[in-house]
């Protein structure tokens, strides 16, 4: 049985001081397990019965309960801040879960979380629009995404941040400030409400207790990169905190890929009373970084990392160019083919996040919990022939409250829980014109929006016998999207004196999901898992104003995408040595919300196909075969298609001819068949070289269709790293430890696609299929070499 952590998102589960934990030896009950952030748990909230578990890097199972009664004596005596803290946001019994350790990413490079969540099987990853704007995927489920995150909820230390609109992004995200990160896949919206069709995210930062000091590092290596950081934390009393400050900045593998970002992060947990806890979270990140043009498949293949494309005239071959408007509104005053260098693309954004969390116990059994969130995105864009501009403010608010107790005798386990979020913005669409430094031209659109769920979320946890437990949610919600699309038409005139076209959106969408699971512990070894449950996601504001040329107009039709999906899977232990997880999984999508790249460079069009289904396998492996020696797999199968949709297309010129094309039974464009991470360590554990060791790693990618009429695919890849570190204790009245590693990444130097986002079909006059040329690719790392060392102060 492992431990797990439900993330906070509107009506969690609170369990924080829900669970026994006692300064005595008496045995703890705990509905929802405690989880381990980097180390086992506290042996006062262990069962006592239970077998020890084995110290997985990326456990997958969905977690038994506990055996044992529940302690007469209050729940709270002799909690610390700490026990507190690690109990908060358990994933719920019935998940198909994944937790990544810490100790899989410590001794390596850990840039993105492209680094490290390839270590969960059900992950897929792909570059996006910046350094670390990495796309994330839980069963293909972002893959169809052009840009950001989408179709999961994530979370950082269970305070939100996906914003209102269902936009995640991973800029925030610096690996080295996190313990552990937890993966829930499938559909969860029973838990976590709108967006989880694919599952959600919990990064966990590192408890001050385990860092008990002040820790430097650094790291750096091939084209120009560096990061600096630093981790802060102690445990005083009640109170427990931990700080995560860290510079990174590089010069890019690619043209016009030059980065600078800075990421603060700060958990503070105080136990004012035996009966309340307070947390405070704050997350700031700060990005500067240019950008490049996507490429079309040919251009990559004539020059993958865009070299020579400085200019706009006597280019290299393969360099993907912008027109531009010379007058900077339309075509009258000419235009200009730029490159993204003498373009000035790039990004400048900002992202603030202060939450705050109180929890109260009303008595042993009851836990009533509050939380605030405001997250704010502000956006400098100009990634192609237009840049978007705005500010994203949001609010999110939650209230639930947790029982304990029997049901007929039967341990149960309860909660409920409200809440209430919103996102109101207005944000502009500004052209570029030549100039250099993305110079802006006039107002192409301007959006002002409104998002608001609010809902109510309850869930029921039963044991109905000491080997099976049954688990029943289900959530209700109501979304309301409420803007209006100004565009801006210039004409011929050569004064801008525009015509202001409006499409306005007024949609109110009402999604139950409800969720089922059983869970059968055979004996210490074997435990047996079934979920069927349901997942939901809204359109953004944004997807009703793109049609599919890329132009502003009305595609205000989208409706919601909702899917069921069936899980049933096993997790064997049969010693300590070894552990082994097989999920499969059939879902059932309706009305799919699918995103294919226009002819404008960065402006993705949105829509409904109206039935599709995924169905795969997930497979774990963590076995040390031998002291010192240890293999890790992540093995992914996924199989997703079209079971319903006409595509209609029409043809080039002035009152073309519209030919429609059945997608029935073609494959979903962005899903790779087949991805792995295989991982053969050894760890020196005695002698004068206890603390050094060394690993390759394998990356697999399969190729997949980048179209919806399956005419192009993005070759597939092999990649092979090579790892060697130390870690050993200082004797000294000032360092703790020195961590030091040595990494070379894609040893064998092969040119590999690292994102293709979809791209569109074309049709002539005749009624036969193309290819659109619009650029949707960028190239991976070639050989990279890369170093880093970490200092530990008492």
């Amino acid at each position: 049985m492992y431990a797990h952590r439900a993330l906070g998102s509107a009506s969690l589960l609170v369990l924080g001081s829900a669970l026994s934990l006692m300064p005595s030896n008496v045995p703890a009950q705990t509905a929802l397990p405690a989880v381990t952030v980097d180390a086992p748990r506290a042996a006062a909230a262990r069962p006592a019965a239970r077998k020890p578990a084995v110290r997985a890097a990326a456990r997958t199972q969905a977690r038994p309960p506990s055996a044992n009664p529940a302690p007469a004596a209050s729940l709270t005596a002799g909690i610390t801040p700490s026990v507190a803290r690690a109990l908060l946001f358990q994933a719920s019994n019935g998940q198909t879960e994944t937790t990544i350790d810490r100790s899989r990413f410590d001794n390596r490079p850990a840039f993105s979380v492209a680094d490290v969540l390839r270590e969960s099987p059900g992950i897929s990853v792909k570059q996006g629009n910046g350094p670390r704007d990495i796309g994330i995927s839980i069963r293909g489920s972002n893959a169809r995404n052009g840009f950001g995150i989408r179709n999961l909820v994530i979370f950082d230390d269970g305070f939100p941040v996906t914003q209102p609109d269902g936009l995640s992004r991973s800029d925030l995200i610096d690996p080295k400030a996190y313990g552990a990160i937890d993966v829930i896949r499938g559909p969860s919206s029973a838990l976590f409400g709108n967006y989880a069709t694919g599952g959600a995210l919990n990064f966990r930062t590192r408890p001050g207790r385990s860092i008990d000091g002040v820790e430097y590092g650094v790291e750096g290596g091939s084209f120009g990169y560096l990061n600096n950081y630093l981790a802060a934390g102690k445990q005083v009393g009640n109170f427990e905190y931990s700080l995560f400050a860290s510079d990174a900045r590089g010069d890019g593998f690619i043209g016009n890929s030059w980065f600078n970002t800075q990421t603060v992060n700060f958990l503070g947990t105080l136990h004012a009373t035996p009966d309340d806890r307070f947390t405070v979270k704050f997350i700031n990140n700060n990005l500067d970084t240019r950008l490049p043009l996507r490429q079309n498949l040919t251009q990559y293949y004539q020059n993958p990392f865009q070299q020579g494309c400085t200019t706009g005239t006597n280019l290299a071959l393969g360099c993907p160019t912008v027109t531009l408007n010379k007058n900077g509104f339309n075509a009258i005053g000419g235009t200009d083919t730029e490159t993204a260098v003498q373009a000035g693309l790039g990004r400048n954004d900002r992202r603030t996040i202060v939450g705050g969390r109180w929890e109260h116990d009303f008595d042993n059994t009851t836990t009533w919990r509050n939380q605030f969130v405001f997250d704010d995105r502000n956006i400098s864009q100009p990634t192609g022939a237009t840049s978007a501009i705005g500010d994203f403010p949001s609010y999110n608010y939650m209230s639930d409250i947790t029982k304990r107790g029997e049901i007929f005798g039967l341990e149960s386990t309860a909660y409920f829980g409200a809440f209430y979020n919103t996102l109101t913005a207005s944000s502009d669409t500004r052209m570029l014109m030549p100039g250099g430094n993305a110079t802006l031209g006039r107002l192409q659109s301007n959006t002002w929006s409104e998002t608001t769920n609010y809902g109510v979320r309850a869930r029921e946890e039963l044991k109905l016998a000491p080997q099976l437990t049954a688990v029943a949610g289900i959530g209700w919600e109501t979304t309301h999207l409420k803007g209006i699309n100004s565009a801006y038409n210039y004409g011929n005139s050569p004064v801008p004196n525009p015509t202001i076209i409006p499409t306005t959106a007024d949609r109110q969408f009402q999604n139950t999901a409800p969720e089922l699971a059983l869970l059968y512990k055979l004996n210490p070894e074997w435990l047996f898992r079934a979920r069927v449950a349901t997942g939901y996601g809204t359109p953004q504001i944004g997807n009703l104003f793109i049609l599919p040329d890329g132009t502003n107009g009305n595609n205000t039709q989208l409706r919601t995408q909702k899917n069921i999906g069936y899980d049933l899977g096993f997790d064997w232990t049969p010693n300590s040595a070894l552990k082994f997880s097989a999920t499969a999984f059939y879902e059932f999508f309706k009305d799919e919300l699918v995103s294919q790249a226009t002819q404008v460079a960065g402006v993705s069009y949105m829509f409904n196909a109206p039935k599709s289904e995924h169905r795969g396998v997930e497979l774990a492996a963590d076995w040390k075969f031998y002291p010192g020696w240890r293999f890790t797999a992540a093995y992914t199968y996924l199989d997703q298609y079209y079971t319903e949709y006409t595509e209609d297309i029409r043809s080039p010129g002035a009152g073309g001819t519209v030919f429609s094309f059945n997608r029935a039974g073609n494959k979903i464009p962005g899903i790779s068949p087949h991805e792995l991470t295989a991982r053969l360590g050894y760890e020196q554990m005695w002698g004068p070289l206890a603390g050094l060791g060394a690993f390759a790693e394998v990356q697999w990618k399969d190729s997949f269709y980048m179209d919806n009429a399956n005419l192009q695919k993005a070759p597939g890849y092999e990649l092979v790293n090579l790892n060697v570190h130390y870690k050993t204790d200082l004797q000294s009245d000032y360092f703790k430890s020195l961590n030091v590693y040595f990494e070379v990444r894609n040893v064998f130097d092969r040119t590999y696609i690292a994102s293709a986002n979809n791209i569109g079909n074309t049709v002539n006059a005749a009624g036969f299929q193309g290819l659109s040329t619009t650029g949707s690719i960028y190239a991976g790392s070639p050989r990279a070499f890369m170093a880093g060392m970490r200092l530990a102060f008492k």
